[in-house]
C-alpha cells in the first residue's frame, strides 16, 4: 500500500475567510433552516482531503500515521495543523469519558460577534469527517459554545451519534452540559 506522502496531493484551495463568511450568510438568508445541514454536508465532504493533507503533513515531519501517535502527541500535532492552515487552535479534552471536547478561543468560523447564523456548521462537518477517519468509525460533532454569541470560546463535542443525540436532548430540556454528559450510559 502506498504511503500517504507518496500519493498525489488532493485538490486543496485556499479560500479567503470573507468568501466563506459570505457563503454562510447567503445560505442562512436563502436556505433558512436548511443552511446548517448544507454547510455541514459540504464540510464533511472536504474532511477526507483535509485528513489526507494532515497525513502528508505528518509524514513530512517524520511523525508516521495519525492512528499510531500517542494521544497527547496527536492532539498537539492536530492543533498545530489546524492553526497553521488558518482554522484556529484546538485544545482537546474530555467530559466524563463520554465525549471528546474540542475548544478554541480563535476558531475562524466563530469570529463574527452577533452573527445571526450563530454556529460553525461547516466546521461541524469537517471535524466529524476528519476525526471519524482517525477513529475509523463514524463520529458526530455538536457545537455547544459559540464565540459569536458571546461565549469565551468555541466548544465542540465529539462522539457517537447516539451519545451526542442524548446530550443534545438533555441540553434542549435545559440541563447544564456537565449533567447532560454525566447522564450518558
Amino acid at each position: 500500500m502506498p504511503h500517504p506522502a507518496d500519493r498525489p496531493a488532493p485538490e486543496l484551495v485556499a479560500i479567503p475567510r470573507a468568501t466563506l463568511a459570505t457563503l454562510r450568510e447567503v445560505l442562512a438568508r436563502d436556505a433558512g433552516d436548511d443552511a446548517a445541514a448544507r454547510l455541514q454536508e459540504a464540510g464533511f465532504a472536504g474532511g477526507e482531503a483535509l485528513f489526507e493533507a494532515f497525513e502528508r503533513w505528518l509524514a513530512e515531519r517524520g511523525e508516521g500515521e495519525p492512528e499510531g501517535l500517542a494521544v497527547g502527541r496527536f492532539e498537539r500535532l492536530a492543533s498545530d495543523f489546524f492553526r497553521e492552515r488558518g482554522w484556529g487552535t484546538l485544545t482537546v479534552g474530555a467530559l466524563n469519558d463520554a465525549v471528546v471536547t474540542l475548544d478554541s478561543s480563535d476558531w475562524w468560523e466563530d469570529e463574527q460577534q452577533g452573527d445571526a447564523h450563530g454556529g460553525c456548521d461547516l466546521t461541524v462537518g469537517v471535524l466529524a469527517s476528519f476525526f471519524g477517519r482517525v477513529a475509523s468509525q463514524p463520529l458526530s460533532v455538536l457545537q455547544v459554545e459559540y464565540r459569536a454569541a458571546g461565549d469565551a470560546r468555541s466548544r465542540f463535542l465529539l462522539g457517537s451519534a447516539e451519545v451526542l443525540e442524548h446530550v443534545y436532548e438533555r441540553l434542549a430540556e435545559g440541563e447544564e452540559l456537565e449533567a447532560a454528559v454525566a447522564g450518558v450510559e
